[in-house]
């Protein structure tokens, strides 16, 4: 029918030809569309129904919230499937749309136009360091946290500069930075068996019972995380019900860390 082969033979199997491939894109997006019909047509039942979910996430995301919310999640829908895919804001917009992601928890910056979103929560940075570490013994002013040797987090790899470092500066300070970690889970392990202390966001620690956390002694901003789907899946029953329960789950996660408080905005029932 197409006048070309789709697959040929391969020492491992088949092997699809580029017309086969580039067929994928626009097959999985009509495909999508007629699940879309076909969900929307009758009533979509959690407890009963086999169905997939496509999440794009960063490693904190993934650990500070998406992980207990799958756990939550597949005590009410058993037939639940979960691909969590590492986030990638270049290419984000087009994977929604042509249906490699059903939806994303991000920063708003990151979120396209394109996109519709609604934010999950708040999130605020705790200074963290080993039990027992020396500097846990007195209070800690903006000179003495310079002083210290720091993990600081770069996603990309290899920098050794952040936005705190130009809050310091503006008041004569340069802190020592030691290490570049690429993730907050590599910066935590790394303080968990040092002297080096690190900023990590509050959601992360209170499995973390190695770590001992307290408010920086300089005012350093935090940062939002919202939902972001397109309309491809907007009306789609089962992916509105996994948004809904991930809004409600987001804004109920409560930080039990010892001296770790959940933000006002946290507490908020989403609309």
């Amino acid at each position: 029918m197409l006048g070309d082969p789709l697959f040929v033979p391969s020492q491992r199997g088949m092997t699809p030809t580029p017309l086969s491939l580039q067929l994928q894109i626009p097959l999985r997006a009509a495909l999508a569309r007629l699940h879309e019909v076909v969900t929307t047509a009758r009533a979509f039942d959690p407890a009963q129904d086999d169905f997939t979910v496509r999440i794009a996430a960063s490693d904190y995301v993934q650990s500070a919230l998406l992980l207990d919310f799958i756990v939550a999640l597949r005590l009410q829908a058993p037939g639940l499937k979960v691909a969590l895919r590492t986030i990638d804001p270049k290419r984000l917009a087009l994977q929604l749309e042509q249906g490699e992601v059903d939806f994303a928890v991000l920063t708003p910056e990151n979120i396209s136009e394109t996109l519709r979103s609604r934010p999950l929560f708040e999130e605020r940075y705790r200074f963290v360091a080993r039990r027992g570490h020396p500097v846990l013994r007195r209070k800690l002013d903006v000179c003495r946290y310079g002083e210290l040797d720091h993990v600081m987090i770069s996603p990309a790899g290899g920098g050794f500069s952040t936005p705190v470092d130009e809050l310091l500066a503006a008041q004569g300070i340069e802190r020592r930075v030691a290490v570049s970690a690429s993730t907050f889970q590599a910066a935590m392990d790394l303080v968990e068996r040092s002297d080096l202390v690190a900023l990590i966001p509050s959601r992360l620690l209170p499995l973390r019972t190695r770590l001992a956390s307290k408010e920086p002694p300089i005012a350093v901003p935090g940062f939002a995380i919202h939902l972001a789907w397109h309309d491809r899946t907007h009306h789609d029953a089962a992916q509105r019900w996994v948004r809904e329960r991930l809004a409600t789950f987001a804004a109920g996660a409560h930080v039990t860390a010892p001296g770790v408080a959940v933000s006002p905005a946290a507490r908020k029932s989403v609309p």
